[in-house]
């Protein structure tokens, strides 16, 4: 009596493995892959936070206003305004790479936007359309990434 239970026919490891596998996932029937959204999402994001901590810069740097006019300013718009010029640039360069640690950064930066424009309208202002804007930027990204996360 055979003990492989194929009566007598060679065991055959290959069928073995082929047997053990586990089965694949077919792919997504979607035809828009939220993965591959959410990375272009970011990295349009890149690009608008790359731009936002140029401006920054420039104004640490006076490009676009007189030469000392930071200097000449409170430490705490001076501190922002570096934080800022930071972080900007720090988000964006995780967001083009699609990482984890970019979309936190950057929803740290889009955080921090948002506390100091509204406990320190002095030192940071922005109007309720950049408050929308920002916000929606953060709910989307966050839509995307929980529907990225659920087509793995």
């Amino acid at each position: 009596m055979p003990r492989n239970g194929n009566h007598g026919a060679p065991h055959d490891a290959a069928m073995d493995y082929l047997s053990d596998r586990i089965e694949e996932r077919p792919p997504a029937s979607s035809s828009m892959r939220w993965g591959f959204v959410l990375t272009w999402f970011m990295r349009v994001l890149a690009i608008v936070w790359i731009m936002k901590g140029l401006s920054s810069w420039s104004v640490i740097l006076g490009i676009w206003t007189p030469i000392g006019q930071f200097e000449a300013r409170s430490t705490g718009y001076q501190a922002t305004i570096i934080y800022f010029a930071l972080i900007d640039l720090i988000a964006a360069v995780g967001l083009w790479m699609a990482s984890t640690w970019g979309g936190i950064m950057w929803l740290l930066a889009v955080m921090s936007h948002l506390i100091l424009a509204a406990f320190f309208p002095s030192i940071l202002s922005s109007g309720l359309m950049t408050f929308v804007f920002f916000l929606t930027l953060v709910a989307v990204y966050v839509a995307v990434s929980w529907l990225a996360a659920q087509e793995e």
